[in-house]
């Protein structure tokens, strides 16, 4: 397994709820850490119909633009009842032309889930898959999901995207409720970082 000893990890995200969570995660490490907008990159068009696949495109993108190692994330919630959805369309869903809308995007679950008259409980995972890629055109995949359920109405302002109506198994708070180190310490970013870190920086 290739080890990261660049010292340096460009993040291909602009979505700044994710550069905090993996700046993060990946502060004990002392990695010099920027982003895609920091070298003036605009992150491509996710073309992939699964995650690996644009966390891929993203990572790589990045290396390639900066000539520096690159982190990837991409991420979304699962739920049962609408077969997969909204999956890897998940920040699609919220999109609107004024920008992204998450709150509208959580209605239209759960309108749709009240449409199917989905049994309780609404089952639903959050996945996420990380691509470290470096210029030469290597990369390693690492992936991490937590395991809950579709909530209403909306809980809590901590977080971000879909979290205020996502409840952990066995917890009583959503990911918008709950106390960020918390959430990190469990989410399905974490997961997939826990991979990573035990990959690429531990011996």
């Amino acid at each position: 397994m290739r080890r990261l000893t660049e010292g340096q990890l460009v993040i291909a995200s602009h979505n700044k709820g994710k550069l905090i969570e993996m700046h993060n995660l990946l502060q004990p490490f002392g990695v010099n850490i920027t982003s895609v907008a920091e070298h003036g990159f605009v992150e491509p068009v996710e073309t992939e119909d699964n995650f690996a696949g644009n966390a891929r495109l993203k990572a790589h993108f990045a290396a390639r633009g900066t000539g520096l190692p690159a982190l990837s994330d991409d991420s979304g919630i699962i739920v049962d009842a609408l077969d997969g959805a909204p999956g890897v369309y998940t920040a699609d869903w919220a999109e609107t032309p004024n920008g992204r809308d998450f709150p509208m995007a959580m209605q239209k679950v759960w309108e749709l889930l009240e449409e199917k008259s989905a049994p309780e409980p609404r089952t639903a995972r959050f996945v996420c898959t990380l691509c470290l890629a470096w210029p030469d055109g290597d990369d390693l995949l690492f992936e991490g999901s937590v395991e809950g359920q579709v909530v209403w109405p909306m809980r809590g302002a901590n977080g971000f995207g879909f979290d205020p109506i996502f409840l952990p198994t066995g917890k009583s708070q959503t990911f918008g409720e709950m106390d960020p180190a918390e959430k990190h310490a469990m989410s399905h970013r974490a997961a997939a970082f826990e991979k990573l870190v035990a990959s690429v920086f531990h011996d």
